[in-house]
């Protein structure tokens, strides 16, 4: 009875991380951009939690496997992509655009297309172990549903954010299947040798944190992007 449950631990997270993603995208299309960040956020420390917890019970599974994929499809890339739908959605310029406004928003949804696609890339690519390549989904749910809700008001003065917004959709949409290395945050040992580029980020996203807020987390992976290209064109 005891071990029957512990195969289901695993499982579990992963459904409450699919929940979190299911509430996220609620909350997004209501506007409430705060809300959808938080459980996002809820998500991704589920996400995390359910590959640790089979790893540690030693009950890892292929339906494990197919269903975290499954909820990560919810909350990193319907969820985002849900508020950044919202967001074009809600601003004034829309109207201005005509007939063409009315659809443009629904460019939100080809990012968790790409989303989904690039999950299934990860199932099948055997390269992708101890680091990633193209941008994690995780890494871009955090990137938009941090960018709307902390620069929203920043984001809406200019009359050209729309089309700032379908270009970086476009470009996120990319990168997440793009065959450019990303560093993983695993640490084999802890010292410095090896882990620089690591350690580099860790101290450097704490300024950003503090710096921007509740934006950090947006800043945070575009630094993240910016650093695994750099390290990857310094080894070329």
């Amino acid at each position: 009875m005891a071990n029957c449950i512990t195969r289901q631990i695993p499982n579990t997270l992963t459904c409450c991380n699919l929940v979190s993603g299911c509430i996220a995208v609620s909350y997004a299309f209501m506007g409430r951009y705060e809300m959808a960040f938080l459980f996002i956020v809820i998500g991704a420390v589920f996400d995390f939690f359910d590959g640790m917890s089979a790893r540690l019970l030693g009950v890892s599974s292929p339906i494990g496997k197919e269903l975290d994929s499954l909820a990560d499809c919810i909350t990193f890339g319907l969820a985002p992509s849900a508020v950044i739908y919202t967001f074009l959605d809600t601003q004034d310029c829309m109207s201005s655009l005509g007939a063409a406004g009315g659809y443009l928003p629904y460019v939100a949804f080809v990012m968790a297309a790409f989303s989904a696609l690039r999950l299934a890339k990860f199932n099948l690519d055997e390269r992708q172990t101890t680091s990633f390549i193209g941008m994690p989904t995780p890494a871009n749910a955090l990137f938009w549903a941090s960018l709307v809700t902390g620069s929203e008001a920043w984001l809406s003065s200019s009359p050209y954010i729309v089309a700032g917004v379908v270009v970086m959709v476009l470009v996120c949409s990319w990168l997440m299947v793009a065959e450019i290395p990303m560093f993983a945050l695993k640490f084999k040992t802890w010292g410095w040798r090896g882990n620089e580029l690591k350690y580099v980020f860790v101290v450097t996203s704490v300024v950003l944190l503090l710096m921007f807020r509740m934006s950090g987390f947006a800043a945070v992976i575009a630094w993240y992007v910016a650093l695994s290209v750099f390290s990857d064109m310094r080894k070329g």
